[in-house]
């Protein structure tokens, strides 16, 4: 067959060279169109592979899954508190000091209360449920504080629920050594998966369900998470805190911040844990009770025993007043600068707690 001479079956004034540069411009724009197309099915797959489980366990904790894959785990029967742990980052490494749960050659195996992701305070109504009796020992010093050694007992869950995040909602009372109820804690953990990071949101409400409580002044109080002890600072193996205002290392501690980043080498890769703290939550912005052993804290109580101020934190609950804790973790590769910790913040804020 015949071969059409060129220029054969071009529009009337359409040269040949001006038929090669229609034939490029559309060939260009067909391969753009098929660019946006595969990019946006990638995207699309990309925002369904966060598939989340949530399933409650024999010993009525909670573990979430993410594909499949353990995230983390929340242990109600094992202290005198709840807390998460294990708890995996971006890249499978655990993002915890393993002692007390486990026993892992060259960790630094100090206060046994530091239970991977937990909160304590050392006297709500006058009972401590920061320290347990493992942290005492044998000590006869400290017969005083066991007198007052509380516990926060898990009660009930109001949701637990997978799919595109998970979320463990949970009930718990905050008793004395003889069971009874001091304050109710209402604690929802949504967990995600964002970008390269996983996240997540930990929401406390401290409610004074049985009459007036003193909630005191004291240091060891708060939100906490135990850092891998590669990660810490005394490790001298890279590990940095550094926060929101540019404070670094011990010069943190007892800082207010907005969030506070601790980072360092984890199994051989440079990871790390920001903890944000949202302006709804109590006494924004949050002291950081942060320390370069490893123990990572927002603690909002303890103003004097921080050195926030002179005169004491401690305030009185009326009946059914709550305080409001909100913070998100960020568990992340790199400083808080390839993390973007920062910018998180900025989101976070925008959002309604």
């Amino acid at each position: 067959m015949p071969v059409p001479a060129p220029g054969l079956f071009l529009p009337r004034g359409v040269t040949d060279d001006e038929s090669c540069v229609m034939a490029r411009a559309l060939f260009a724009s067909a391969m753009k169109r098929l660019l946006l197309t595969t990019a946006a099915v990638f995207l699309s797959l990309a925002a369904r592979a966060a598939e989340f489980t949530v399933e409650e366990t024999k010993t009525g904790g909670a573990v979430v899954k993410v594909d499949g894959q353990v995230f983390a785990e929340y242990v109600v029967d094992q202290a005198n508190k709840p807390y998460l742990w294990p708890i995996y980052g971006p890249t499978g490494k655990s993002m915890t000091r393993a002692y007390p749960m486990k026993d892992v050659p060259g960790e630094k195996q100090d206060h046994p209360h530091h239970r991977g992701l937990n909160f304590g305070h050392e006297s709500i109504g006058g009972y401590d449920t920061w320290a347990e009796k493992a942290t005492f020992g044998t000590n006869p010093k400290t017969s005083e504080r066991l007198k007052h050694l509380g516990a926060i007992k898990h009660r009930s869950y109001k949701e637990l629920k997978g799919g595109g995040s998970g979320v463990i909602h949970a009930l718990s009372d905050y008793v004395d050594q003889e069971g009874k109820v001091i304050i109710t804690e209402d604690r929802k953990m949504t967990f995600k998966v964002e970008g390269d990071t996983r996240v997540i949101d930990v929401d406390i409400d401290l409610i004074a369900s049985q009459g007036n409580v003193v909630v005191d002044d004291k240091k060891d109080s708060g939100l906490s998470i135990r850092v891998p002890h590669s990660m810490s600072v005394d490790a001298k193996e890279g590990g940095k805190i550094i926060n929101s205002n540019g404070d670094t290392d011990a010069a943190a501690w007892g800082k207010r911040a907005a969030w506070c980043d601790f980072h360092g080498p984890v199994e051989g890769e440079h990871l790390g844990i920001a903890m944000l703290n949202h302006p709804a939550s109590f006494r924004h912005p949050t002291p950081w009770h942060a320390r370069t052993y490893g123990l990572f804290t927002a603690n909002p109580f303890g103003l004097s025993q921080l050195k926030i101020q002179a005169e004491s934190g401690a305030l009185e609950l009326k009946k059914e007043e709550r305080i409001k804790l909100r913070h998100r973790f960020i568990f992340h590769k790199g400083d808080e600068k390839a993390a973007k910790i920062a910018e998180a913040f900025e989101a976070y804020v925008k959002e309604a707690k």
